[in-house]
């Protein structure tokens, strides 16, 4: 199996080095690049070619949104992992925007790491659990943004929503008052007319069109 190469853009010397040789040491992962900022990286985008990048949001010179926006307008094949704290809600929907695939904790367990990455280089999302469950704690109002969501119904965006709440399908149709096989067949649809993988793609698609705000 080719090897899923990784750069990795961070602002600090020590982390970047620990996730080297940690990456190093993972079979399938080579990390063949890394920047200590944004502009360092965007001066070798060009040079790199079907990379997955594990990119810090907070940098000085140029911030990841920036930095992640202009990367993927210069080479749209590059998949992008925002490196994240709990507190930086306000940044998801930019960083989403600007072409982000997935979100990842600084503090994440490698073995959560090695599975971000190889859900996003196979085309996926990925969201740290502990993200995903945060994201659902801290979730408000239903809110949708009719401009980008009129290919989903009303019903459709009503049960995307409980989904991103983490219900299940069966409960889902309880609180509907629904059948399950009904539900199946509105999580069927919104994966397709979404173009949605998983539940971390659905969850990515939400946030973009503010169908849920956190």
């Amino acid at each position: 199996m080719k090897n899923i190469k990784v750069v990795i853009v961070d602002d600090h010397t020590l982390f970047r080095d620990g996730l080297k040789l940690i990456l190093s040491n993972s079979e399938g992962i080579h990390v063949v690049g890394e920047a200590a900022d944004g502009k360092e990286f965007i001066n070798q985008v060009d040079s790199f070619e079907d990379v997955t990048v594990l990119m810090d949001i907070e940098m000085p010179v140029m911030n990841g949104i920036e930095t992640a926006r202009l990367a993927v307008e210069r080479n749209p094949a590059i998949k992008i992992i925002a490196l994240t704290m709990f507190e930086e809600y306000e940044y998801y929907y930019q960083m989403i925007e600007a072409g982000a695939k997935g979100f990842l904790l600084k503090n994440s367990e490698m073995d959560e790491v090695i599975q971000a990455i190889k859900e996003v280089n196979k085309g996926g999302n990925y969201f740290s659990k502990e993200l995903l469950l945060t994201i659902v704690q801290n979730m408000s109002e239903l809110k949708s943004s009719h401009n980008k969501t009129d290919n989903l119904s009303e019903r459709e965006i009503e049960v995307l929503h409980l989904i991103c709440k983490g219900f299940s399908n069966q409960e889902i149709a309880d609180k509907l008052f629904l059948s399950k096989r009904t539900v199946d067949k509105h999580r069927a649809n919104i994966l397709e007319k979404t173009g949605s993988r998983n539940t971390a793609s659905m969850v990515m698609y939400a946030i973009k069109n503010k169908i849920i705000r956190i």
